[in-house]
C-alpha cells in the first residue's frame, strides 16, 4: 500500500512540475507576476489617491488588500484558462488520462501549479509591509496582525479563484471561454453576492446570503483575527470547485 501511495504521489509532483515549468518555459507566469506587482505597486506607490501609501498619511498598506482582489479577478482567469482547454484542444487530455494517476490527482496537480505561480507573484508584495514598517513614526507603528489576516485572507481568495479557474478550464476546450466564465463565476462569489443581498425582498436572510460570497469572509480575516468559520468558509468552497471539476473530467465516462 505504501509503495502505491508512494508512485501516486511521484506521478503527481511529477505532474506539478511539469505545469509549473510550461507556466515559466513560456511567457504566461512571468507576465502573471510582473503584471500583479505593476498594477498593485502603481496604485500603492505612485497614483495619487486613497490607495497612496506616501499620500495618505497612515502607516497602513490597505490599499493593496482592496487593489488586488480585483486585479486577480482579471489575472488568475488568465492563468488558468489553458489548464484543462489546451489539453482538449490538442487532444493530449486522452494521453493524460491514460497515466497511472486518478483523475483527482491530476486536478490537484494543475490547480497547485496554478497557485504556486499566483502565490509566487504574491511573495515581493511582503516589501510593501517591511517598508511601511520601517517608514512608520515610530518604526512599527503599523497593525501588524490585521496586515497579516490582510495577507492569509488574500491567498485564500487567490486559492478560490484558482479552484474556480481550474474549473472553468474543465467545462471548454476554448481558452477564452474559460477565461470568461472564470472571471465572472469569480466576480460573482467575490462581490456579486454582497450586491443581491441588498435587495429589499430578501427580508431576514440578506445576512445569510451575504455570508456566501467571498467578500464577507475576506474583510472579517483581514481584521486580523482568524476565525474558524473563515477558514471553514475558504476550504469549502475550493474543495466545492474541486469537486466539481473531478466531476465533469468523470462524466466523460457516463
Amino acid at each position: 500500500m505504501n509503495i502505491i501511495i508512494t508512485f501516486v504521489k511521484k506521478n503527481m509532483f511529477v505532474l506539478y512540475r511539469k505545469e509549473l515549468n510550461s507556466f515559466f518555459s513560456t511567457l504566461t507566469g512571468y507576465i502573471a507576476i510582473i503584471v500583479f506587482l505593476i498594477i498593485t505597486g502603481l496604485f500603492v506607490w505612485v497614483f495619487p489617491g486613497d490607495f497612496n501609501i506616501l499620500k495618505n498619511g497612515f502607516s497602513s498598506i490597505d490599499g493593496l488588500f482592496i487593489i488586488a482582489p480585483w486585479v486577480f479577478l482579471f489575472l488568475i482567469p488568465a492563468v488558468t484558462m489553458r489548464l484543462f482547454s489546451e489539453e482538449k484542444k490538442s487532444g493530449t487530455i486522452e494521453l493524460l488520462f491514460t497515466k497511472p494517476i486518478s483523475d483527482l490527482n491530476i486536478i490537484l496537480a494543475k490547480y497547485f501549479a496554478g497557485l504556486t505561480v499566483v502565490t509566487i507573484s504574491l511573495l515581493p508584495t511582503l516589501t510593501y509591509f517591511l517598508s511601511v514598517y520601517l517608514l512608520g513614526n515610530p518604526i512599527g507603528n503599523i497593525d501588524t496582525g490585521g496586515t497579516w489576516g490582510s495577507f492569509i485572507g488574500l491567498f485564500f481568495l487567490s486559492a478560490i479563484y484558482v479552484s474556480i479557474g481550474i474549473f472553468s478550464s474543465s467545462l471548454t476546450d476554448n481558452q477564452i471561454v474559460s477565461f470568461i466564465l472564470s472571471m465572472l463565476i469569480s466576480f460573482i462569489i467575490y462581490i456579486g453576492f454582497d450586491y443581491i443581498s441588498e435587495l429589499s425582498f430578501w427580508g431576514g436572510s440578506a445576512y445569510f446570503i451575504s455570508n456566501l460570497g467571498i467578500s464577507f469572509h475576506y474583510s472579517s480575516i483581514s481584521r486580523g483575527v482568524i476565525d474558524t468559520r473563515d477558514i471553514i468558509y475558504f476550504l469549502s468552497a475550493i474543495t466545492l470547485f474541486i469537486f466539481l471539476t473531478k466531476l465533469k473530467l468523470e462524466s466523460r465516462k457516463w
